[in-house]
């Protein structure tokens, strides 16, 4: 989020239906929160998709936070360029409004399940969460995870029922599923007792009756003063602040977010910055923030119960507690639960390197993912055996792939492996993480997808038929079974359908995954027959270009049963050791010192290749699932075989 940092004094909002909405003030007898009953701080948490983001648009707007002739635009919260592009929000990040002379701190939360660690982060900040809870979809997977994180952190829940104007919206069927779901993870018969609202964010409305009329969002912002405590903490004990958030300025440098638990923050003063090692490190603060709208105004001070952003206290890291330097007193970290997807992050050693990034060494990729850990707290970087390779664990394949695409486009150029499933062992067994996988989609596509998951070890759990052609799946699933599932449910269901999941937990590894058959397509989209006669590390082609181009799926074996997998993907050419064979005397003894027997090389160099590949012998590019450092021999003009295409690069 690119918030502007302002010093001056904010001026008076202006009025809605009546009722001044006032912007704060920066002085001390506000900033001191007056027994903190001037402040509500509050997390929108829910599904993905569910409507978070344009929520908090509609909430910014009627609370005044921008000039009136201001052109802000939809999604205001979506600054990241990567956010903008999935649809999602991937960080979550803070803001404020002032409604009635309380100054409401919102913060905005992800809603997809890779994501999640943001949401356990952030908890600690609010006394008040917002549910909100899509009128069409109901509960899902994530609206389970994130209200139970925000019930075990004790915030006062607040439920919001979404989209009510969809011609599809069933509120009385939704409104009893978030019942039942309170019902099952409440462990109080207090946080039973929640308001119920009814909204439609585009439209910018809420109410308490969902056959009222709508016309602002005002019962919302009522209901949040009447349920959200104001938040605890005496102004007058030892200062106290946890460090939630990371940001940077590149004139102010590292920015340290988080609420005052007790105490006061004041500018130019000294406080203790207590780390994971428990030592207390003096440093003198700079500046001290507070939110508002997307704007952050300095302020002398700040006490218990305000959402601050703080300059000058070091090398901060997130879970790092900021205090009084006389009595250093750390507060507990946050607890973010462990990945359950991994993958291979090393230095790329095609022919190619250098021609796309501007890091290409070791050294710099590992300060990089190392760089990341500071602000990513889901987020796991381990050495390998080799010093130009890095295990980077994650909470998921989005995950993991928006780093791969953040730095990429920070000019990192790098190899990465096939995500694998984060395992443990526990009394002898291996386990491996489990995810509840929720499908909606057509009646018509059942038969396919059910066969699908049979062969990754799915069981189904539950199926719903809404009487309409649309179906509900539910499936219990190993992680490893959910790799590369997206875009077979995609293709097969050809957009009619969506599909969520979230970790469940850990089950004892059985069965092995059933492999997918594929082929190979040329150019002209013809398929290439069996090729008998292919041994088991390599196969005859032919081409009429000067270079080869090869399908395959990252982490399989290429040559399987004669045939190539078919991957559907951009046209890359292999970047491969091109040798030329000048006999066939010199190709069988170049084979052999390979480790081939001598059986495998009389077949390879008395094997015909337009006989090996049948008619259609003439191959133009093919797609290629990821760049491999293969070896290509070539025996005459336009007669090519190729071998060894199953190194550790592919494993």
């Amino acid at each position: 989020m690119n918030y502007q940092t302002t010093t001056g004094q904010p001026t008076t909002g202006q009025t809605t239906n009546g009722q001044t909405i006032a912007e704060p003030a920066i002085t001390a007898s506000t900033t001191s929160g007056q027994g903190n009953a001037g402040l509500r701080n509050l997390a929108i948490i829910a599904h993905v998709d569910h409507g978070k983001t344009t929520l908090v648009d509609a909430l910014l707007k009627q609370g005044h936070a921008f000039q009136e002739r201001q052109q802000v635009g939809e999604l205001i919260m979506d600054s990241n360029p990567l956010e903008r592009e999935r649809g999602i929000t991937i960080l979550a990040k803070n803001t404020a409004v002032t409604y009635q002379g309380v100054k409401i701190n919102i913060i905005d939360t992800p809603g997809h399940a890779d994501f999640s660690g943001e949401v356990e982060r952030i908890m600690n900040m609010v006394d008040g969460c917002l549910l909100l809870v899509d009128a069409v979809e109901g509960p899902m997977p994530q609206t389970r995870y994130v209200l139970q994180q925000a019930l075990q952190q004790g915030v006062r829940p607040l439920v919001v029922i979404n989209k009510i104007d969809r011609p599809q919206a069933r509120v009385p069927q939704v409104v009893e599923l978030v019942q039942d779901l309170f019902l099952e993870l409440a462990t109080d018969a207090e946080e039973l007792d929640f308001p119920i609202l009814y909204a439609s964010a585009r439209q910018g409305y809420a109410v308490t009756d969902p056959a009222a009329p709508g016309r602002d969002m005002q019962p919302l912002f009522q209901a949040i003063l009447e349920t959200v405590p104001t938040p605890p903490g005496s102004p007058d004990g030892p200062l106290q602040m946890l460090v939630a958030a990371l940001d940077y300025d590149n004139y102010l440098g590292p920015i340290g977010i988080g609420r005052v638990s007790r105490g006061a923050l004041r500018s130019r003063s000294p406080v203790a910055r207590i780390g994971r090692d428990g030592r207390a490190r003096i440093h003198t603060l700079d500046k001290v923030f507070v939110f508002h709208g997307l704007e952050r105004h300095e302020v002398p001070f700040a006490a218990a119960g305000n959402i601050v952003a703080v300059t000058g206290a070091g090398n901060l890291s997130i879970g790092d507690t900021i205090s009084d330097p006389e009595s250093p007193q750390p507060l507990p970290s946050i607890t973010i639960e462990e990945p359950t997807v991994k993958m291979t992050f090393g230095v790329n050693t095609s022919p190619m390197m250098g021609r796309e990034g501007e890091y290409c060494t070791s050294r710099t990729l590992h300060e990089r993912l190392l760089r990341e850990l500071r602000t990513n707290v889901s987020l796991r970087v381990e050495a390998t055996a080799a010093p130009d390779e890095f295990l980077v664990s994650g909470r998921g394949e989005l995950h993991l792939s928006i780093l791969v695409e953040t730095m990429r486009r920070e000019g990192y150029e790098f190899q990465v492996s096939k995500p694998e499933p984060v395992t443990r062992l526990v009394d002898g067994r291996v386990q491996e993480p489990c995810e509840q996988l929720i499908i909606d989609t057509k009646e018509e596509f059942i038969g396919p997808l059910t066969e699908n998951l049979a062969g990754r070890l799915g069981q189904m759990v539950d199926v719903n038929h809404d009487g309409a052609g649309n179906v509900r799946l539910e499936y219990l699933i190993p992680t490893r079974g959910l790799i590369g599932f997206r875009s077979f449910f995609l293709k097969i269901t050809r957009g009619n359908g969506v599909n969520n999941s979230r970790f469940v937990g850990y089950e004892p590894l059985t069965g092995e995954l059933k492999p997918n058959p594929g082929g190979v397509l040329d150019a002209n989209g013809r398929l290439v027959p069996e090729a008998k006669e292919a041994v088991d590390r390599g196969v005859w082609l032919d081409t009429a270009h000067g270079q080869m181009n090869f399908s395959f799926d990252v982490g399989r074996r290429i040559i399987d049963q004669g045939l190539l997998p078919h991957c559907i993907s951009t046209d890359l050419t292999i970047r491969g050791r091109l040798r030329t064979v000048h006999s066939m005397a010199e190709m069988m003894t170049r084979f052999l010192g390979l480790g081939f027997t001598l059986e495998q090389v009389v077949t390879m160099c008395t094997a015909n290749p337009a006989k090996a590949i049948g008619e259609e012998k003439r191959l133009g590019s093919l797609a290629v699932g990821r760049q491999a450092d293969i070896s290509v021999f070539q025996i005459n003009e336009g007669d090519w075989v190729v071998y060894d295409v199953l190194g550790d690069s592919l494993r």
